[in-house]
């Protein structure tokens, strides 16, 4: 069948050539079997089928993308530019089949060959792009961007390795490079015509002319090429396709021919090596010198070859730089990208040579800022002498703006007042001094964003709270949110399937018609299906742990879940406690009544963070523990699901029963992983923390499980004085646990766990696990008593799919493009 588009400028009708029917796939699939893949059916192995899937896919979403592209070089149409250094993008066929409402016609099409669709999906890696939340949302924002017809191209890194394969050797963390892209990736496509000489180190020479005017010039640099890999991204009904620029790093020499030819075989392809370092992972470790500079490089690597694209993009269609920031939004995604800043600045001053308050103006006018953190540790800091080695004129350019803010800004605010000139200014003084990116970023961007009412709160409060004093116009706030298609529609295609069948099919494109739901809520038949669906997800999940773990959980237990990156502030080593805690009740009493209940975790640790790793040890040598117990009788399960990713969360977040939220209020910016598992159904038990709040407001009290120290109560204990030994002392059952978890009972090997009691205790407990854990324990004999109350519980799980359709981040987008960006819908 042919698929017709109206075209919107000629209102005419687009013929797309490619069929779209379950025949048409099936012959594209033989098609590029044999000629792209050089196989036939008989010979063709299940990466082969799965490569042929995948290039009749792209062939379809390309023939779409040409025709976007023509129209928006007609139109000369304003763009957004997204800088992210991570796309957490996961699997592509199945999300893109969806997108493309080609989902069943490739399933039939599969069944025509003799195969099956899931099982060849599995064939596929997630792409190692990126790690946590901040990548995730870069990527739901990138299928919002299309699906709603934004014109928009994502800029990151080609990461040979992304961030590492996570892997379990007696518990304890092992990271294994991830080969993400195997023996080939078919969704991205080469641009090396387009190919960016990037340059490095060196320094800067005043060089004067015939009037003794001088400039600055950066010169005995040294010069990396930036290659750029493209990823269509195919809107929901494909609409629009917009593109994810991806630079790789590659030397300007691949092979030093007199360096072999003197049998210098290694450093023949030294050079090479060396330049290439810049894309091999994400996060390199930076605990050491060597880190810190490749983490500088490499910021500043993408954003350099990001720039160059965008002037070369604008360019193409323009022929002055007045009306550079009227075509191009650049939006910075967390402080990462804030060199760009300096980048640009540099072009504007030493190579087109405007001056300095036009290019300023320009640089305002152009850029946006998201942050992502209220951990003053989290936002970047670059020490003087390692910026000054790296990028020597652009630390001139970060003083000269520091000056003019503080003397034309700064000063005229608060005349003679040195400690606000201290507070605010750019560079941080210390030994060594300090740039303060985040800083930076919020001086030159029109706009500042946080990304949840309460982030923008404290935002605004107290980490910007000077800067938001003196531009209280460029502060506000851009909640969170996820993409439906990925999140339940591809993901959790049963639930889809039955929200089809009781409010209609437009949902994904509207979300907040989830409220629907509601009318079904006393319909005791939906309140069975809704369940029933979820317990065959639990069914799948059980039967992948003990594939993948060797634990087997039965599905007519609670599942309590978190998923998330590991670090202290989000505390999976208070639900740890509360793990030890009921442990020790079962043993205790074996016949104690509680709900059965499987822990189930998901989580990697930054390679040079010991503490992380130490409480992902922990966490397996007790589940080993609990696990092999018959003390218990299997009333308690503890998982760890090893190398956690997207196409992970997919399989948990549909089964989920409970959805673990516990940050310490105040240190969550937002989270998009509760919005994930509520929308599913799971029930949030968490603190007022990051868009926890909000998600309160919408489901009610009564369909959430809320406990903890309150943002304002978290400040008032640290004024008072904390003593995380007074509640260790003062709590005979927490005083049992944390010694029992430092004694030889989990792990043979003598102070394996000491680390997190010397954190909780000596350490000063910074994020408040002891204080929390008398509620949290409560909390969770809460939802033991509601779990039991089968009615309720359906009742809770079906609201908070039904309330939660604010969070879609179809919502957030048009939001950003609406007040930051000025941004329109390019195509019906």
């Amino acid at each position: 069948m042919l698929v017709e588009d109206q075209s919107p400028e000629a209102g005419s009708s687009v013929a797309f050539q490619l069929d779209c029917s379950p025949e048409g796939f099936k012959k594209s699939i033989i098609n590029h079997l044999r000629y792209s893949l050089a196989h036939d059916p008989e010979t063709a192995t299940p990466i082969d089928w799965w490569l042929a899937m995948c290039l009749s896919a792209r062939d379809r979403i390309l023939e779409r993308s040409s025709v976007n592209r023509e129209q928006h070089r007609n139109k000369n149409v304003r763009r957004v530019y997204y800088l992210s250094l991570e796309y957490l993008m996961g699997r592509m066929l199945e999300n893109n089949l969806v997108n493309l409402g080609m989902l069943d016609e490739a399933r039939e099409a599969m069944q025509l060959l003799g195969q099956d669709l899931d099982m060849i999906l599995e064939e596929e890696r997630d792409m190692g792009l990126g790690n946590g939340g901040l990548g995730r949302l870069a990527a739901c924002f990138l299928d919002s961007l299309s699906t709603l017809s934004y014109p928009a191209v994502g800029y990151g890194i080609h990461y040979e390795f992304g961030l590492f394969r996570q892997e379990f050797v007696n518990g304890r963390q092992i990271e294994q490079p991830d080969a993400w892209q195997g023996f080939r990736n078919p969704w991205q496509i080469v641009r090396p015509e387009y190919t960016v000489p990037v340059r490095l180190y060196g320094h800067v020479e005043m060089r004067f002319d015939t009037t003794g005017h001088g400039r600055p010039e950066w010169v005995g640099t040294k010069v990396v090429n930036g290659v750029p890999w493209d990823i269509p991204v195919a809107g929901y009904g494909c609409n629009l396709v917009n593109y994810l620029r991806l630079w790789e790093s590659r030397a300007t020499e691949e092979f030093d021919l007199s360096a072999f030819n003197r049998g210098d075989y290694v450093d023949a392809v030294g050079e090479k090596a060396r330049t290439e370092t810049i894309s091999k992972v994400l996060y390199p470790n930076d605990t050491t010198e060597g880190g810190k500079e490749l983490r500088l490089v490499q910021q500043y690597f993408f954003v350099a070859c990001s720039l160059r694209d965008i002037i070369r993009r604008h360019f193409r269609s323009n022929d002055s730089w007045d009306n550079f920031a009227d075509k191009a939004a650049i939006q910075l995604n967390d402080t990462h990208p804030a060199v760009a800043v300096l980048e640009l600045m540099r072009i504007l001053l030493d190579e087109e040579r405007l001056e300095w308050d036009t290019a300023w103006s320009i640089c305002q006018r152009t850029f946006a800022y998201t942050n992502h953190t209220l951990l003053p540790e989290a936002l970047e800091r670059w020490s003087v002498p390692l910026f000054q080695k790296v990028l020597p004129r652009h630390l001139q350019i970060a003083f000269e703006i520091n000056k003019r803010f503080l003397e034309n800004e700064v000063a005229r605010k608060w005349p003679g007042d040195d400690s606000k000139l201290r507070s605010l200014s750019l560079i941080e003084e210390g030994n060594p001094k300090m740039l303060r990116m985040a800083y930076l970023a919020v001086v030159a961007s029109h706009s500042t964003n946080g990304v949840a009412a309460l982030h923008t709160k404290l935002l605004t409060a107290h980490l910007f709270k000077d800067f938001h004093e003196l531009f209280p116009e460029r502060f506000n706030n851009k909640t969170n949110g996820v993409t439906p298609r990925r999140w339940i529609k591809a993901c959790n295609q049963e639930l889809a399937k039955l929200i089809d069948s009781r409010i209609g099919t437009e949902w994904p494109n509207h979300l907040d018609q989830l409220r629907r739901l509601e009318e079904h809520i006393e319909d005791p038949a939906f309140r069975t299906e809704f369940m029933a669906v979820k317990h065959r997800n639990k069914e799948r999940l059980a039967a992948l742990i003990l594939r993948r773990c060797g634990v087997e959980v039965s599905p007519d237990a609670l599942f309590d879940v978190q998923i998330k990156r590991l670090h202290e502030y989000k505390r999976q080593h208070l639900n740890l406690l509360y793990i030890l805690t009921l442990y020790r009740r079962l043993l205790n009493n074996p016949d104690l009544d509680v709900c059965p209940r499987v822990f189930i975790f998901g989580a990697k640790a930054a390679p040079g963070y010991w503490l992380a790793k130490q409480i992902i040890h922990a966490i397996n040598s007790v589940g080993e523990k609990i696990n092999n117990d018959p003390r218990i009788n299997g009333k308690l399960k503890v998982v760890f699901m090893p190398n956690y990713g997207v196409t992970k969360a997919e399989r948990i977040i549909p089964a989920a029963d409970v959805s673990e939220q516990i940050s310490t209020a105040g240190k969550e910016a937002s989270g998009t992983g509760n919005m994930k598992l509520g929308l599913n159904g799971a029930i949030t038990l968490g603190t007022l923390d990051g868009a926890n709040v909000e998600m309160l407001e919408e489901v009610g009290d009564e369909n959430i499980f809320i406990f903890g120290l309150t943002v304002e109560e978290v400040h008032d204990l640290w004024e008072k004085g904390y003593s995380s030994r007074d509640y260790y002392n003062n709590n005979e059952e927490l005083r049992s646990v944390i010694d029992w978890l430092a004694s030889d009972y989990f792990c043979p090997e003598k102070g394996a766990f000491d680390g997190i009691k010397h954190s909780l205790l000596d350490g000063g407990d910074p994020y408040l696990v002891l204080a929390d854990y008398a509620a949290y324990c409560e909390a969770q004999g809460k939802v033991d008593a509601a779990y039991r109350d089968v009615d309720g519980w359906s009742r809770k799980a079906i609201l908070n799919t039904a309330r939660l359709g604010k969070f879609s981040s179809d919502r957030t987008i048009k939001e950003y493009a609406e007040e930051i960006w000025d941004l329109q819908p390019e195509s019906d």
